[in-house]
């Protein structure tokens, strides 16, 4: 016979396993996607960016299946659980080139969120001295303070200067020969760098964010830089800025599959936050980064605070080999 308070407390078991099961519902249908290698629709895009981050909600969803004694719905947390493990793995390649060194240099990116954190990136660039900046969402007055501050160190550009988010910059003290932009909404200068007698292909990416509504549009325009990286370009490689995307989204993980490798990874920081920066390390995800092609290695990354900005900026220490 049951007793009083098993049957008081059978209320709240189920209350638990209704909670429970809401929980793994949402949580599966991002996690379904992730399986089937689609972004899906909104608000998927947007939460495969914080893919990490459903851990949370399916390991409370466990807990209170097992309070409620769902064992079906400890089952489901378990499968769960062990697919978000399984995805939070780095993705892509990671190889380093054995080729002879030939060349070593820096570069860092950095969107400066419409040109408000401009300053700041000009202390950053004079405390880091990197060789190559690549800059996002830089506008008017922006590229007027690049050109005051840093044009004497940074003789070399490739710009397509516009209002608000729009204008994109490539500073350089190496020489640069004009390449053709990838095509987007916002700027997506390229060019090709002399690095010290050696030719390196920049290109600088700022697809469209996912807003709901607009994903076919960020779909679209990180496909045009995924087809760009796919190019047999024959001539070592650097793509590098805001991508809007993280390594869960498949539109991203496209452009890994074309042998470009991200610098983050492969000096262990692929899980590392750059966005939303007033939460970040503590919590965000990557979406700015820099990928290299097979001939370059990377021997340092660093995440920068920079005031005025929601994005961190990125410094990569880059050597290019000989190919083999």
């Amino acid at each position: 016979m049951e007793t009083a308070a098993s049957e008081g407390g059978r209320p709240g078991r189920r209350f638990g396993a209704w909670v429970a099961g809401l929980l793994f519902l949402a949580v599966s249908v991002v996690v379904g996607c992730r399986v089937a290698d689609t972004d899906g629709i909104t608000p998927v895009p947007q939460l495969l960016a914080f893919l990490p981050w459903l851990l949370a909600p399916a390991g409370l969803g466990l807990l209170l299946a097992v309070l409620a004694r769902w064992w079906f719905g400890v089952v489901w947390a378990l499968a769960l659980l062990g697919l978000l493990a399984w995805f939070i793995e780095p993705y892509g390649k990671s190889t380093q080139p054995d080729g002879p060194p030939l060349a070593a240099f820096r570069v860092l990116t950095s969107n400066v969120e419409f040109g408000q954190a401009t300053d700041a990136l000009v202390a950053a660039v004079r405390r880091e001295k990197p060789d190559i900046v690549f800059v996002q969402e830089c506008e008017y007055t922006c590229d007027a303070l690049l050109r005051k501050d840093l044009g004497a160190g940074y003789p070399h550009r490739a710009a397509q200067v516009a209002e608000g988010s729009k204008g994109s910059v490539v500073l350089s003290r190496f020489p640069l020969d004009p390449a053709d932009a990838v095509t987007g909404t916002m700027a997506m200068p390229g060019a090709v760098a002399d690095v010290r007698g050696h030719a390196v292909r920049l290109q600088l990416a700022h697809p469209m964010p996912p807003l709901p509504g607009r994903t076919n549009l960020w779909r679209r325009e990180l496909g045009e830089l995924r087809d760009f990286a796919a190019e047999d370009h024959g001539t070592p490689l650097v793509v590098a800025g805001d991508f809007n995307a993280s390594q869960d989204h498949a539109a991203f993980r496209r452009i890994l599959d074309t042998g470009l490798q991200d610098a983050a990874r492969l000096d262990g920081h692929d899980r590392t936050p750059s966005w939303p920066a007033r939460t970040t390390p503590t919590f965000g995800a990557q979406i700015d980064h820099v990928l290299v092609s097979a001939d370059l290695s990377v021997s340092a990354v660093r995440f920068l605070d920079l005031a005025g900005t929601d994005h961190r900026a990125l410094v990569a220490d880059l050597t290019l080999h000989q190919r083999r």
